[in-house]
């Protein structure tokens, strides 16, 4: 069974940040790409940021550029987000997801085309 657990959500205030952390198992963490996409109550699952296998490319959510920085640590099969000057429209449950790599050929902006999913994890921004 291939696990996605994320940890790191929570109630922060507008202007605050967070550090959310994605660690995975029963998979070769270095042959995924690692992607964030988030759901707002109502709303449809959106792209927030993800990072190649290598670690090399990443991509951001426009609404996300330069407030937020996605990295990994494969040696620790884990994934980060660190998020900073966080919004109240910021306020979702953040998703944690895996994409391998031959699945190369589907934009890593694309929900689709990635195989595992965590549970999610709340954060709330309050204005």
């Amino acid at each position: 069974q291939v696990q996605l657990l994320e940890s790191g959500g929570g109630l922060v205030q507008a202007g605050g940040s967070l550090r959310l952390s994605c660690a995975a198992s029963e998979l070769t963490f270095s042959g995924y790409t690692m992607g964030w996409f988030r759901q707002a109550l109502g709303k449809e699952r959106e792209f927030v940021a993800a990072i190649s296998w290598s670690g090399g490319v990443t991509y951001y959510a426009d609404s996300m550029k330069g407030r937020s920085t996605i990295s990994r640590d494969n040696a620790e099969n884990t994934v980060y987000l660190q998020m900073v000057s966080l919004k109240p429209e910021d306020t979702a449950v953040y998703y944690c997801a895996a994409k391998h790599f031959t699945s190369y050929y589907i934009d890593s902006r694309q929900a689709r085309g990635y195989n595992y999913w965590g549970q999610g994890t709340q954060v709330t921004v309050s204005s």
